[in-house]
């Protein structure tokens, strides 16, 4: 399999064993329900990515993460070349003297392999990865996904229509193309997770009658229910399997025969567009609309200058203005044809107020992020994750969707920057209470969620010890995930103090106090009640022999040289 190389590949593609692992500090709940298991987590996401391992690895269902698009824009909010300070220093302190040979794709792809690759830990055998990206770096994320996911983990690459090739900013007469499509990539947990390609997905049928309710062919407006019903093989196919010929049968149809769904997709798809299509005849378009405004043809598209001298579309027609003297509708607000997916322009455009806080330029529509939620994973008590937050779009789609459905999805969100709290949070919680005025009031969805900021390491970066700061339980979590790779759960057995779990026959302790020497002895032994084949004991020293071990089926381990570093 082809792989990529780039300067400072080498420091990077193995870092994520070198990221400190520190414990979160929980600040402040939000809502009535602690632990509620939606989090908010300030800090470097690759070292709040390590942190949820003990608890999480394996575990979530769908990550959605939209990282920077590396088009060397300084003006985000988002600073979008990774020259940002921090990142710099972390660039500094892994990759060492080569930073300044740096390119800035050199230094977005050492930014983004670590966190990648920490996130192929997280995500569950059965989940999906969405990644937003656009053309700057599309080419170097699909390459490096498939060396971190695997190949034959790869779903599909999404074209999100993300502006109109003829519309408000893009529809400029002397520029040959035009920047209207981003991209979202899908990987798959494993190559044995049950996921067909997008196109003809769940999601495809779930939205056809909602959004392509409507056709338009020779000249005719009619709905979608009533153009098939002059279809003759299509009212035999619904005679066929006794289903009457309605509007909601469309979908249950789509399901169960394979010739009626390629029809859909194939033959009149082209026709399809939504509820509220925008017709208008040309004499209409000139003689109501436009007729103070300059109209001229271009290319096939009829287009009209505004007194401010941009150039918009009117109306696209079929070969010259005389074969147009129809309806032409506008662009589906929400089509899903082939790996397109049309008509997220829209959403772009009008997101400035969702969430009641502003994010310039740099958030995505939460109902695109809500819909690759509902095609990715049914599960309603699913773990959604995004490690470059922004401005909470993801917990945003994920209330919502528990809101329409009653489901318990969980988010997890990290982010670096400082508005973690201002923005993220605060737009978190609006969705929760509602935001907006007057008509423009969105009601809230409820919910709860903690707030967190990574806290103190494990262990002592200067001497290697356990780190004294830590939290007892948090070091007891991570000793525990150290050695079975499953979440710490606090024993309830009437047993030693010190017992961790019990885990494939095995009893698990962890005999640890806080500036004080502890001793593997007999006596200690005595204090075990509950019967195990093997002891996994840690201690600062042992005072038992070899035959003594064996003979009580005891693993001694000593603090901290025998604690795995993960």
């Amino acid at each position: 399999m082809p792989t990529l190389n780039w300067i400072g590949k080498d420091k990077v593609i193995s870092h994520h064993n070198d990221v400190p692992f520190r414990v979160l500090d929980r600040k402040y709940t939000y809502g009535d329900t602690p632990d509620s298991g939606n989090m908010i987590i300030h800090g470097d996401n690759l070292e709040a990515l390590k942190a949820l391992l003990p608890k999480y690895e394996g575990r979530v269902n769908c990550i959605y993460i939209d990282p920077p698009y590396n088009t060397g824009n300084e003006g985000w909010v988002y600073n979008d070349n990774v020259n940002d300070p921090r990142i710099r220093k972390w660039l500094g302190q892994v990759v060492g003297a080569e930073l300044d040979d740096l390119t800035r794709h050199d230094k977005w792809l050492c930014m983004m392999y670590p966190r990648l690759t920490l996130l192929k830990r997280l995500l569950s055998t059965d989940g999906v990865i969405f990644i937003s990206i656009d053309d700057n770096e599309i080419a170097n994320l699909r390459i490096i996904c498939d060396e971190i996911f695997g190949k034959n983990n790869f779903i599909s690459q999404l074209t999100i229509e993300s502006g109109e090739v003829f519309g408000t900013k893009a529809a400029h007469v002397n520029k040959t193309f035009v920047k209207v499509k981003d991209y979202v990539v899908a990987y798959s947990g494993s190559s044995k997770a049950l996921y067909s390609r997008i196109p003809l997905s769940d999601a495809s049928r779930e939205l056809f009658d909602t959004h392509y309710s409507r056709i338009y062919k020779d000249g005719k407006s009619l709905s979608l229910i009533d153009f098939l019903k002059t279809q003759k093989s299509v009212v035999e196919t619904f005679r066929k399997y006794n289903i009457p010929l309605k509007k909601d049968n469309v979908n249950k149809l789509m399901n169960i025969d394979s010739d009626f769904k390629n029809y859909i997709y194939s033959d009149i798809s082209d026709f399809l567009y939504t509820d509220q299509p925008f017709t208008l005849t040309i004499e209409e378009s000139i003689s109501e609309k436009y007729r103070e405004e300059e109209i001229f043809e271009y290319n096939g598209y009829l287009l009209y200058k505004t007194k401010k001298g941009s150039v918009r579309m009117l109306l696209c027609f079929k070969d010259s203005i005389k074969d147009s003297d129809d309806y032409i509708s506008q662009y589906g607000r929400c089509s899903y044809r082939g790996d397109l997916w049309k008509g997220f322009h829209i959403d772009m455009r009008n997101i400035g107020d969702e969430g009641g806080v502003e994010f310039k330029n740099a958030k995505k529509p939460e109902r695109l992020i809500r819909q690759l939620l509902k095609w990715a994973n049914n599960n309603k008590n699913g773990i959604i994750l995004d490690s470059f937050a922004g401005s909470g779009s993801t917990a945003h789609a994920v209330l919502k969707l528990n809101n329409e459905d009653g489901g318990n999805r969980r988010f997890i969100l990290c982010e670096m920057m400082d508005y973690a709290e201002t923005i993220t949070a605060t737009r978190v919680r609006n969705v929760i209470n509602g935001y907006g005025e007057g008509k423009n009031k969105v009601q809230g969805t409820g919910g709860s969620f903690d707030y967190y900021e990574l806290g103190t390491t494990i262990f002592d970066p200067k001497t290697g010890m356990l780190n004294n700061d830590a939290d007892t339980e948090k070091i007891r979590e991570y000793v525990w995930y150290s050695e079975t790779n499953t979440t710490y759960v606090k024993p309830e057995a009437d047993d030693n103090q010190y017992l961790l779990g019990h885990f494939e026959n095995n009893g698990y302790y962890f005999y640890y106090e806080k500036d004080e020497d502890t001793t593997l002895d007999k006596n200690f032994l005595r204090t075990i009640k509950i019967k195990a084949e093997r002891y996994i004991i840690y201690a600062d020293r042992s005072l038992l022999t070899k035959e003594e071990l064996e003979r009580y089926k005891v693993v001694f381990k000593k603090i901290p040289r025998d604690i795995k570093k993960l």
